[in-house]
C-alpha cells in the first residue's frame, strides 16, 4: 500500500482486498485420454486453463493436439499422440492425464526426463515428418527437412570414414590448444573434444571444408545441427535406449484387463490411483504418483510377462 502510494496518481488510493493471479475453476484432466478427449463423452475434446494449466504456451499446445484429434477422428483416423520423449507437448499432456493437477500447470523443462533428445535444434527431425503425414505440413516445409537430413547423415558418414595422421594435424592441434595424435584417428573421434569445432577442423583438413559446404542459404543451421549430433552422440544414444525400453511399457496395453480393486497384490494407494485413472499402458501406470516399481512387476507377472 505504502509502495502504491508513491505514484502521485494513486497517493490517496485504498485498497478494497489484495488480488494475485487469475482464480479458475477446471476440469480434472485425469478424465482425458492422451488425445485429449474425455473419457465419458465421445467426440469431446479439452484444451488449455479448463484442463488445470497455466500459460499460453500450454493452451496452444494443447489446442494443436485437441485440433488436431478432433480432425483425425472426423475423419476416422487414428489418434495422434506425441510421447515423452518426442516433445514437451507429449511431456505436457502425459502429465495431466496421467497425474492430474492440484495446482495450475506450467510447464517446466525439468519435468522431462529426456531432455536431451527434445533439444530446440532437432524439433524439426522430431516433429517434421509426422506433421507431414497427418496434414499439417506441406510438401515444400517435408522436401526442406529431408533435403537437411541428407546432408547431415553425409556429413557424419564422411567423419566417421575420414582418417587423419598425426603428422598431419599435430601442429595445428598444439595451435589451439589440444593435445596432439599419438595414432591416427577418424575425424569423428576429434569432433569429440571440446577445442574442436567445424570452424577450425575444416581450416585444417581441406576435405571437411568442401564437405560442410551445403546448400548456401542454410550451411550454417546443416553443420550445427551435425556438429551437435557428433559431439553429444554418446548422451544421445544413451538416453535413446532408455526411452526405448520404456517405448516397450507404451506397448503393453492394460486398460481393461485388470480389476485393480481385488489386486489385494498391489498397494492400496496404488489401487485407488489406478482405478481412478485407468492407464492405457503399463508405462503410462508407472508414471501415476503412488504406484511403485514393484507394483508394475506385479502386473508384469499376472500379464505373463
Amino acid at each position: 500500500l505504502e509502495a502504491l502510494r508513491k505514484i502521485p496518481a494513486l497517493r490517496d488510493v485504498k485498497i478494497y482486498r489484495p488480488g494475485y493471479a487469475i482464480e479458475y475453476d477446471f476440469f480434472d484432466p485425469t478424465q482425458l485420454n492422451h488425445a485429449l478427449e474425455s473419457k465419458l463423452i465421445d467426440g469431446l475434446f479439452f484444451a488449455g486453463q479448463v484442463n488445470g494449466t497455466t500459460g499460453y504456451e500450454e493452451a496452444g499446445g494443447q489446442g494443436t493436439i485437441a485440433g488436431i484429434n478432433a480432425a483425425l477422428k472426423c475423419a476416422g483416423n487414428d489418434q495422434f499422440i506425441l510421447h515423452r520423449d518426442e516433445a514437451y507437448i507429449g511431456v505436457l499432456i502425459d502429465d495431466l492425464v496421467t497425474k492430474g493437477v492440484d495446482e495450475p500447470y506450467r510447464m517446466f523443462t525439468s519435468r522431462a526426463e529426456y531432455r536431451i533428445l527434445l533439444r530446440q535444434d532437432d524439433a524439426d527431425a522430431r516433429l517434421t515428418e509426422k506433421a507431414y503425414n497427418i496434414g499439417i505440413a506441406k510438401r515444400d516445409r517435408y522436401e526442406w527437412w529431408m533435403e537437411k537430413k541428407e546432408n547431415i547423415e553425409r556429413i557424419i558418414n564422411f567423419c566417421n570414414t575420414t582418417a587423419v595422421k598425426p603428422k598431419e594435424i599435430n601442429g595445428a592441434l598444439e595451435s589451439i590448444g589440444t593435445t596432439p595424435l599419438r595414432e591416427g584417428c577418424k575425424l569423428s573421434d576429434l569432433m569429440a573434444r571440446p577445442q574442436i569445432n567445424f570452424q577450425n577442423l575444416s581450416n585444417i583438413v581441406p576435405a571437411l571444408k568442401e564437405t560442410l559446404d551445403s546448400p548456401q542459404n542454410r550451411k550454417e543451421e546443416i553443420a550445427e545441427a551435425a556438429e551437435i549430433k557428433m559431439k553429444y552422440k554418446g548422451y544421445i544414444e544413451r538416453e535413446r535406449m532408455v526411452a526405448d525400453k520404456m517405448h516397450r511399457l507404451e506397448d503393453i496395453k492394460i486398460k481393461g484387463r485388470f480389476n485393480y480393486s481385488e489386486m489385494q497384490q498391489l498397494s492400496t494407494e496404488a489401487r485407488q490411483k489406478l482405478e481412478k485413472i485407468n492407464p492405457e499402458t503399463l508405462a503410462q501406470a508407472s508414471r501415476i504418483s503412488g504406484v511403485s516399481p514393484s507394483d508394475i512387476n506385479v502386473m508384469l507377472v499376472l500379464l505373463g510377462r
